[in-house]
């Protein structure tokens, strides 16, 4: 409750109880009979019009003083309800959200040999997934083929590290659903029901960043076995093609057997 609806609620109060306090003294006043209606010739005079007529008056007085109460007590508790709407809510899934977002970030920071970075991918490719040379030797071909399985594996790998962290983050975010649906459904205020339901989204949000966060990761693997499949045809067509290119041939030369005796 702010300072300036607690004033106001605190007026409306004094406002009734000054009422309620005025009202006998306004009453008594207004039923009191006149001066010349008390006392005539020899004893006390009672005119039943006069008399009518201050009840009447006494009655709509009371009703007016009624009315007002009303509508003070009104006023009352349209202020109460308005800081109740202003109320905020005394609960914050920020931290966990939040905790969950790191801990998926940090494991698509630990990719192996290919990060998730485009300098590093197109470096990659260039020296790993590239054409395959004719002049490069066979360890050298061996070494190759050997790199871009290694970041297969480890493709595969992250992607099940990634798909483990999310499936981790599944009983976190059902607590703090639990609890968010509870203070929603527990609001006192429209304010309440509001963050509530705006915290309600950011844990949605950040479901959908473990999804895309899982997809990538897929996505990443999928694509190392591609590149690694194309390559690899490309270098054996290279071998295939220099196994079949014309060398020198064969040519004669001297042999020695047995310790050179012929």
């Amino acid at each position: 409750m702010t300072l300036h609806t607690f004033r106001h609620l605190r007026r409306a109060r004094a406002s009734v109880l000054a009422l309620a306090l005025a009202l006998p003294a306004a009453v008594s006043l207004v039923i009191a009979p006149p001066a010349y209606a008390l006392f005539g010739f020899g004893g006390i005079v009672f005119d039943p019009s006069n008399y009518a007529q201050n009840v009447l008056t006494a009655a709509r007085t009371l009703e007016q003083i009624n009315n007002q109460i009303q509508q003070l007590q009104n006023e009352a508790q349209m202020l109460i309800n308005q800081a109740r709407n202003l109320t905020s809510l005394p609960y914050s899934a920020l931290q966990q959200l939040q905790q969950n977002v790191q801990r998926t970030q940090q494991l698509l920071g630990q990719a192996q040999n290919i990060a998730f970075e485009v300098g590093q991918i197109d470096q990659a490719f260039q020296n790993q997934y590239g054409n395959v040379s004719l002049s490069a030797t066979d360890a050298q071909l061996v070494t190759d083929a050997r790199n871009r399985w290694q970041n297969t594996v480890g493709g595969l790998q992250d992607a099940m590290k990634i798909q483990a962290g999310v499936v981790g983050n599944i009983d976190a975010n059902r607590a703090e659903m639990a609890a968010l649906v509870g203070q929603s459904q527990n609001a006192v205020g429209a304010l309440q029901a509001t963050q509530a339901g705006n915290q309600i989204l950011a844990l949605q949000s950040q479901q959908l960043s473990d999804l895309i966060a899982m997809l990538a990761a897929n996505g990443r693997s999928e694509a190392l076995i591609e590149a690694e499949r194309a390559t690899a045809a490309e270098q054996g067509r290279v071998q295939r093609e220099r196994f079949l290119t014309p060398g020198s041939g064969y040519q004669p030369g001297n042999a020695q057997m047995f310790n050179g005796n012929n």
